[in-house]
């Protein structure tokens, strides 16, 4: 028969608490993961041409944010294909990445241009970047490493 000392049960005890405390921290970990575009559902801007504000009931965490969905049909279209759906720079203007700045986009401004969703910090953005889509887009992409690093 083999005995168990105090210390060995200790540290038994010590890991099975432990392993029962990272199994439940896992659901809060989600919902404490940042809110994507102000809570903006990306999958209206294709489907409804218009935002839409999105619903926590049907939130889905995808590359370290959570987004929500003004519908279910929404968040099963995204669970489907996120980069389609998502903004081509997270969070920030694209409009301002093009000449090598960081600026929190406004999801009440946009643009759907070949299929991407661009987000801008001031009205006019969708109306400059659309100017010189080509250029604008290729110098976004040229500045994309400033998101990537936040």
């Amino acid at each position: 028969m083999y005995y168990v000392s105090r210390r060995e049960a200790a540290c038994l005890l010590l890991l099975a608490t432990s392993s029962l405390w990272m199994t439940a921290a896992s659901p809060a970990a989600a919902e404490n993961a940042p809110v994507a575009i102000k809570g903006y559902d990306p999958v209206a801007y294709f489907t409804l041409a218009k935002p839409a504000i999105g619903l926590a009931e049907f939130a889905f965490e995808w590359d370290e944010q959570r987004y929500f969905f003004a519908r279910a049909d929404h968040r099963d279209m995204f669970k489907a294909n996120p980069a389609r759906y998502a903004p081509q720079f997270a969070n920030y203007c694209a409009v301002a990445l093009t000449r090598g700045e960081l600026d929190e986009g406004n999801p009440e401004y946009w643009l759907v241009s070949d299929g991407k969703l661009y987000l801008f910090g001031k009205p006019i953005g969708p109306g400059l970047f659309q100017r010189n889509l080509a250029e604008n887009v290729a110098k976004a992409n040229e500045n994309r490493w400033l998101v990537q690093k936040r």
